[in-house]
């Protein structure tokens, strides 16, 4: 009659993230970006080194779109110059691995990217963190 729990437990986590979006500036939006890949990524392994084929290619193309639709559709190239078209460049071969990965059903590729990630995420903090003016970028438009 009202459901499942789990139901709820997704619809307050749904309205808990959409209030960390709002909330957040975009230095953060990007982090959140980069950790939602990043988990993605892990769910891809761990479903397929489990053969769970449906899983991994449900979590290897969120991780797609993460970096396709978030991390990359963020980047102001006019403004970042030669940073924000190497990052995009980078974004595409992430990707572009990513979906090797899938095909190929190759965990060490999906490692790679998430080594790749890892780094990005962490610079991407310590500039956050030393409150220098980070690589300027658009609003997310990932949801």
């Amino acid at each position: 009659m009202f459901g499942t729990t789990q139901r709820g437990v997704n619809a307050y986590a749904k309205v808990g993230l959409e209030t960390g979006v709002t909330a957040a500036s975009p230095h953060k939006l990007i982090v959140m970006l980069y950790d939602g890949a990043l988990a993605a990524i892990m769910t891809g392994i761990t479903q397929m080194n489990a053969g769970n084929v449906q899983e991994k290619g449900k979590a290897i193309s969120k991780a797609i779109q993460i970096i396709d639709n978030g991390l990359r559709a963020s980047l102001d190239k006019e403004v970042g110059g030669e940073i924000a078209q190497n990052l995009d460049a980078l974004y595409d071969y992430m990707s572009r691995r990513l979906l090797e990965a899938n095909l190929k059903n190759q965990p060490e590729i999906l490692e790679e990217v998430r080594g790749l990630l890892a780094d990005l995420r962490d610079t991407w903090n310590q500039i956050g963190n030393a409150g220098a003016a980070p690589v300027p970028a658009k609003t997310p438009a990932f949801a």
